[in-house]
């Protein structure tokens, strides 16, 4: 109803989004509230969309890619966009290849160590193994060491104030950036030169986020906590059966972790509020916040603003959010 020729004005032309008669070529787009001119691009991980005739014309990326976030107390975004957040204080397999029956041989595994940072049992990730063969990345402590050696796997350290960046390249079949920001958030970017599934607590990275509750034993869970038991590296750990609600066993903090979190949802991050879904963050930052009640709750506040900026910056928008007084740089 918006774009009809001759309804609201003469045929031929249509009403754009300032109440102008305009010719078809100059009709805007609109994406996530904003509004785009002729040529304008968007781009995504796996397309560059085109504004043309008030659409978008999108052509698909050579090389698609898609990320994985582990961040906070156990909040997990899968490559196929699927969130959920457990507790569990075990070795959990985030990421690993080989899982189809036809094709068993993992050429990557990812596991995360999780390890409980608060009184009231929740858990934070401390440590995370990489296994590439014979050769074994480990970070933990805000550092990192490597064992062992697989000459088939090409990798590249990069360090900077922030975060640690491995750049993996395991030839014709994946690109992998692994970017750990030396406390409790893991990004996986993944871009695959093969159809070889991927399993584990990040999904299946088939494009549907409604099966990525894939477990071990390949049929889709019920709900989050049976998926999320089904990936533990060590079965003798035991199993999750609840999701701690932080705030409720720490509700003297509640108030503390809305007030600072809430430049998430503030004139600071506007820029990016039209983007990127900001109430998820939020909440997973009041969630953390109060949930970090053994030293350290700036730490784990600050990270999950981190996460946050980090998505905006992956839509291009770049947010400078840190000060001397809020979140400053180590």
């Amino acid at each position: 109803t918006k774009c009809e020729s001759g309804c609201v004005c003469a045929d031929g032309l249509y009403e754009n989004l300032d109440g102008r008669c305009v010719p078809a070529e100059e009709c805007p787009c609109e994406y996530g509230g904003l509004a785009y001119g002729r040529g304008e691009q968007i781009q995504t991980e796996c397309e560059i969309c085109t504004c043309t005739k008030g659409k978008w014309k999108c052509v698909q990326k050579t090389r698609c890619s898609s990320t994985c976030n582990l961040y906070g107390e156990g909040h997990i975004t899968t490559f196929d966009g699927q969130r959920f957040v457990f507790d569990g204080n075990c070795e959990y397999i985030l990421a690993m290849d080989g899982c189809s029956v036809n094709r068993p041989i993992s050429s990557f595994k990812i596991v995360t160590e999780n390890v409980i940072c608060g009184k009231s049992g929740v858990t934070c990730s401390r440590s995370i193994s990489i296994y590439l063969g014979n050769l074994t990345v480990i970070l933990r402590d805000e550092t990192f060491a490597i064992s062992g050696e697989n000459p088939g796997v090409q990798y590249k350290v990069i360090k900077n104030a922030l975060h640690l960046m491995f750049d993996i390249i395991i030839p014709g079949k994946y690109n992998m950036t692994l970017i750990w920001n030396k406390h409790m958030n893991f990004f996986i970017k993944i871009s695959r030169e093969t159809q070889e599934t991927i399993c584990g607590l990040c999904g299946n990275y088939n494009g549907n986020m409604k099966d990525d509750f894939e477990t071990r034993s390949k049929y889709v869970a019920s709900n989050e906590l049976e998926f999320v038991n089904s990936w533990k590296e060590n079965p003798l750990c035991g199993d999750v059966y609840f999701v701690v609600d932080p705030c409720s066993k720490n509700p003297y903090r509640k108030a503390w972790a809305e007030k600072t979190c809430s430049i998430i949802n503030s004139q600071v991050f506007s820029a990016c509020h039209n983007k990127v879904n900001r109430m998820p963050y939020y909440e997973a930052c009041v969630r953390d916040s109060c949930g970090c009640d053994i030293g350290g709750d700036c730490q784990c506040m600050c990270d999950s603003i981190a996460v946050y900026a980090m998505a905006c910056l992956e839509k291009g928008i770049c947010i400078d959010w840190r000060t001397p007084e809020f979140c400053r740089e180590f």
